[in-house]
């Protein structure tokens, strides 16, 4: 792979704002190329658009010494004039990603492994980001899944486990303090728009609860399955998309990934089953970690606390798209079961 530092590059550098798609794509090869140093730059498939038209990833070539290495370049280009919480946030989730690539990335290549596109270049200038990436497809990670099977379920657990147990006791330095891009503190909108009166009072207290554990680690923040890649197979994988990353207890990324490939059925019968796996792998990886920590008093907290971070997400939910969701028995049944442990408690 072609490593040419991480850098910032000086304001003339970067591409005016384009004026047509073709326009967009040349001027951004020709920035690639002066970015990164290659001979060369092929810039191939616009793979999808960014959240909110903040932006595109692409897929490109780079020709460094007679090699080709393919990446993927997420180039974020902010719209002018936005003032909103909402777009805060976002911006604020650009920083964070390219600070988790910057420090954290190089981490998550150690045994067990946690396997994330690792950097090549990422600028950040006049407001706006480029990620030059490895391309997970180009090493073997070319599968996606919209709806996992057993073996892709499983498979992700171990990388979240991995992940878990790779940074747990780190502080979240330049992250956001608590992961996950539905955090009450960053939702007011959402929960002031939230028509369960109930689930609104208990909220502050979940988070609470949430935030006070004394295990925590980092987590993704946006685990769901759009986010995994799969080896052929599904029982290696990774994961992309770093927005959202910092503290926390790991089954808030538990409970959103399961919760983002399985049906409220599904929930019912399976999620106990996955829950243990999950605490087994976790287990396994700290203790191939040379951990000094109790795995049993880890696991009792975060078990107890797995309800309160469904509950959680489920909260967010119900504000942000109020009278759009179906009912959810699974989640519904959750919540009374937290609102029963609250009121005892």
């Amino acid at each position: 792979m072609v490593r040419v530092g991480i850098a910032r590059q000086s304001p003339t550098s970067s591409p005016a704002s384009p004026a047509s798609p073709a326009s967009q794509a040349s001027r951004l090869a020709a920035w690639l190329k002066r970015a990164t140093g290659a001979e060369a730059v092929t810039l191939g498939a616009r793979l999808q658009s960014l959240w909110g038209g903040y932006g595109a990833l692409w897929r490109a070539e780079l020709t460094h010494d007679g090699a080709v290495t393919r990446v993927v370049v997420k180039h974020v280009q902010p719209p002018a004039g936005e003032a909103s919480r909402s777009h805060r946030r976002k911006l604020r989730s650009y920083e964070v990603e390219q600070a988790f690539y910057r420090r954290y990335a190089a981490r998550c290549s150690a045994r067990p492994s946690c396997r994330v596109p690792q950097p090549i270049q990422l600028l950040s200038e006049n407001g706006g980001w480029l990620f030059v990436l490895e391309d997970l497809d180009a090493n073997g990670f070319n599968e996606r899944s919209a709806h996992a099977d057993p073996p892709e379920i499983a498979g992700t657990l171990r990388w979240l486990a991995a992940f878990h147990a790779r940074f747990l006791g780190t502080s979240p330095d330049r992250l956001w303090k608590v992961g996950t891009y539905w955090q009450l503190a960053t939702r007011p909108d959402e929960l002031a728009a939230m028509k369960h009166e109930a689930l609104r009072q208990a909220a502050p207290k979940i988070d609470a609860a949430l935030n006070g554990a004394r295990f925590k680690t980092l987590v993704h923040g946006d685990a769901k399955l759009e986010n995994v890649c799969f080896a052929a197979g599904g029982g290696e994988v990774a994961l992309v998309d770093f927005q959202y990353v910092g503290g926390g207890v790991g089954v808030k990324d538990v409970a959103y990934f399961l919760s983002s490939c399985l049906s409220a059925r599904e929930c019912e019968a399976l999620v106990p089953a996955y829950l243990d796996d999950y605490f087994r792998e976790l287990g396994s990886a700290l203790r191939a970690n040379g951990s000094a920590v109790d795995v049993k008093e880890l696991e009792h907290e975060w078990r107890a606390l797995f309800p309160l971070a469904w509950v959680d997400f489920y909260r967010f939910l119900l504000g942000w798209a109020p009278g759009q969701f179906d009912a959810d028995p699974y989640s519904e049944r959750v919540m009374c079961d937290v609102f029963a442990r609250l009121k005892s408690a």
